[in-house]
C-alpha cells in the first residue's frame, strides 16, 4: 500500500500519504490513536502503524 515510503515516517510523509493536515497527525499521535515515537522533538511513525490506522478507522465505520 505505501511501499514508497520509508519503514519509519516521519510526520509530513504521513500527513502526504493519508491527505490529512500535520496539525492533524499531530492530533492522533498525541491521543494515541496513530502510534509512533519521538525521538527528541521529532515524532517518528512506523508505516505499518499508518496502514493498521487505517484498516482500524475502517473497520470502525
Amino acid at each position: 500500500m505505501f511501499e514508497h515510503y520509508r519503514d519509519v515516517m516521519d510526520v509530513f510523509d504521513v500527513a502526504e500519504a493519508l491527505c490529512i493536515g500535520k496539525n492533524r497527525v499531530y492530533e492522533l499521535l498525541g491521543n494515541g490513536t496513530l502510534k509512533g515515537f519521538r525521538i527528541g522533538r521529532v515524532w517518528k511513525i512506523p508505516r505499518t502503524a499508518v496502514q493498521e490506522y487505517i484498516l482500524t478507522q475502517s473497520k470502525l465505520k
